[in-house]
């Protein structure tokens, strides 16, 4: 069997891991742009917390950060798709696309290729279905969708619903056709005491360095203290402390806690990537994970030569670094629980 080019370069790894600035050393290396696969990084205003660090991409061009404001509903699927148009573009101007992130469903949706659909509300169906039992209500998305895995779905009236409405969509519908991806996935490894050491002394900079003031400004232009907790970790817990929650020692030591936790269940995500088929070449960090990783590369011969772009998608515009946080307004949606 033949041996597939690699067309995408995947970085991955748990919080405060260093994937960032290792995705845009290899970057500058490769003639390459990044694809941010971040939950929280999409949102204009949310800097400090989501850890978006853009002082370091220097002249390197990224995507998927600072693209929605706070309050907009991003999931899953407008992530994919946006990825797409972003990959699409970034190999058409015959460079490499650099996927970096630690959202582990976002990893997936690109990684294993998932075939998602926009669904819209059919009003029809849903009056349709509004007396019928819940017993005939499973027996029709059974039958809709066979092979059916979310059986938490037959639970409850009004998922079950959406689920017929989403399965007799796609049996009518076959969803766009993905372009064929090729990743070379390498991951960040830290020994486990010295990733929590690291995830401890960037807690301890962000709070000195604005993260609280970042919160405050945010809930000020308008987010509820409610939508807050949606955000992840840190605007999680600061908005308990600027709600008079939590002390500010008991901000620093539950919060700290809680990322180290987040840690863990990214690292127990990516293995089960793993035992799924995702095959990630894991450099150490607290070595020379850049070294390590162009070897692997070397070894693998990815290339930036253009590939053409689905029909499927467009080319967005690319985003190059953008003034301090001090000079620009802020802009978020419910990404899944995380820290950077």
């Amino acid at each position: 069997m033949p041996v597939m080019e690699s067309n995408l370069l995947v970085i991955l790894g748990p919080t405060a891991s260093g994937k960032t600035r290792l995705g845009v050393e290899l970057a500058r290396r490769l003639n390459g742009e990044i694809i941010s696969a971040d939950s929280r990084q999409v949102y204009r205003g949310m800097d400090i917390g989501s850890g978006k660090d853009l002082a370091e991409y220097g002249n390197v061009l990224y995507h998927l950060i600072d693209v929605v404001d706070p309050g907009y509903e991003f999931n899953v699927f407008e992530f994919q798709r946006r990825f797409l148009e972003a990959y699409a573009a970034i190999r058409g101007r015959g460079r490499l696309p650099l996927l970096v992130g630690g959202t582990g469903l976002y990893l997936e949706a690109v990684v294993n290729g998932y075939k998602l659909t926009a669904v819209p509300e059919n009003h029809g169906l849903r009056e349709q279905l509004a007396d019928q039992p819940l017993d005939l209500l499973a027996d029709r998305l059974r039958g809709a969708h066979p092979r059916l895995h979310n059986t938490t779905d037959l639970l409850d009236r009004e998922r079950l619903v959406r689920a017929i409405e989403i399965a007799e969509f796609e049996k009518c519908t076959p969803p766009e056709p993905l372009p064929e991806l090729h990743p070379l996935i390498l991951g960040l490894r830290w020994e486990r005491s010295v990733l929590r050491e690291r995830i401890t002394a960037r807690l301890r900079q962000r709070l000195g360095g604005g993260l609280i003031e970042e919160v405050a400004r945010l809930h000020a232009e308008g987010i509820p203290w409610d939508r807050l907790e949606y955000y992840g970790l840190e605007y999680r817990y600061v908005a308990r402390y600027l709600q008079g929650g939590l002390t500010r020692n008991d901000l620093f030591q539950k919060l700290n806690s809680a990322i180290h936790d987040f840690a863990k269940r990214q690292e127990t995500w990516f293995r089960r990537m793993e035992r799924h088929g995702s095959v990630i070449h894991w450099v150490d960090g607290a070595a020379d994970p850049l070294a390590e990783a162009l070897k692997i590369i070397e070894a693998d011969d990815i290339t930036a030569s253009p590939a053409p772009p689905s029909p499927a998608v467009s080319s967005p515009s690319a985003y190059p670094p953008r003034p301090p946080a001090s000079s620009r307004r802020s802009g978020a949606g419910k990404p899944d629980e995380r820290s950077a």
